[in-house]
């Protein structure tokens, strides 16, 4: 693989993918660094209803489907290494990879999104994957005829509790509060759902068990009474946290670590945009990171070309 590019983009994710496609089809010579695997987050999502063009899709196909045009474009991926050092400052950036290949390019796409929200609670970490999970895709069928908490209030949340019913025998979503965040449709569709039963304005404070998860405890936050429950698993969807701390010393953020962009995508630093979830704004779905990679890869083309 070459090593100098016209663009850079970190992230693989719809954002990655997208800005991919319309830099490599405009014949700029194009790389993806990617730590995981192409489609990021939208990998773990089970089914997407409202991606236009799509009545239904699995977030995996349409990461394959995205990833496919870009190569049929000539964009590069390079998927599964991690990013060891990275230079963002005057005409060539540079990019370190296995703390030894670098690249360099004249315009960098911070397209990193983020990561899932923890609750930050005891035995949490201890459990992952043991019991406590945030992708409904990857560990729904591990809870075959079980019972299962689903913590969060969002769109997500609800999405996946209903999806999750297609395993479970039980679905008991726990939201801090008494009312939801989410679409009246995604509340409408979990209301409706026999399988599933709601513990509103509490939060799980602790996970129990010996080499799985066999109980959690659970606190009311009006009375700030604890109870105990028997539960097999526990799935977590409280939101994301933008992966900017790579670049926290050279990009600007929000004290959220979202990162600052002006109408262009453009970072504050000449050449770097940035675009989808590790940016500042107010929503975060598919059709928004796309969105987002559009302006940005256009406004990298002019940037590159003057």
């Amino acid at each position: 693989m070459e090593n100098n590019y016209d663009v850079i983009i970190i992230g693989g994710g719809p954002a990655g993918l997208t800005a991919g496609i319309y830099l490599s089809r405009a014949k700029v010579n194009v790389l993806i660094i990617n730590q995981g695997s192409s489609g990021g987050q939208m990998v773990l999502t089970h089914e997407i209803a409202n991606y236009p063009g799509f009545e239904s899709i699995s977030g995996y196909k349409l990461s394959r489907t995205m990833e496919k045009q870009a190569k049929s474009f000539g964009c590069k991926i390079l998927s599964r290494v991690k990013l060891t050092k990275i230079s963002l400052e005057g005409d060539v950036k540079t990019a370190e990879v296995n703390s030894k290949d670098t690249y360099s390019a004249k315009s960098i796409i911070i397209a990193t999104g983020g990561k899932p929200r923890e609750l930050y609670v005891i035995g949490e970490t201890d459990f992952a994957g043991k019991g406590v999970s945030y992708c409904a895709t990857c560990d729904g069928d591990f809870f075959q005829d079980k019972e299962i908490f689903v913590v969060g209030g969002g769109n997500s949340a609800l999405e996946e509790a209903v999806s999750l019913t297609q395993y479970a025998s039980k679905v008991t979503i726990i939201h801090e509060f008494d009312y939801f965040q989410a679409s009246n449709h995604a509340i409408e569709e979990a209301k409706r759902n026999s399988k599933i039963d709601f513990i509103l304005n509490s939060t799980i404070t602790g996970f129990y068990g010996d080499a799985a998860l066999k109980e959690v405890t659970v606190k009311n936050l009006k009375t700030n009474e604890e109870s105990t429950k028997k539960i097999d698993g526990v799935f977590i969807f409280i939101g994301y946290v933008p992966q900017s701390e790579f670049f926290k010393n050279e990009i600007t953020t929000n004290n959220r670590g979202e990162i600052n962009v002006d109408e262009k995508l453009m970072t504050n630093i000449p050449g770097v945009f940035a675009a989808g979830d590790v940016i500042e704004k107010r929503y975060r779905q598919i059709t928004t990171a796309v969105s987002d990679a559009t302006i940005a890869a256009l406004n990298a083309i002019e940037y590159i070309q003057h």
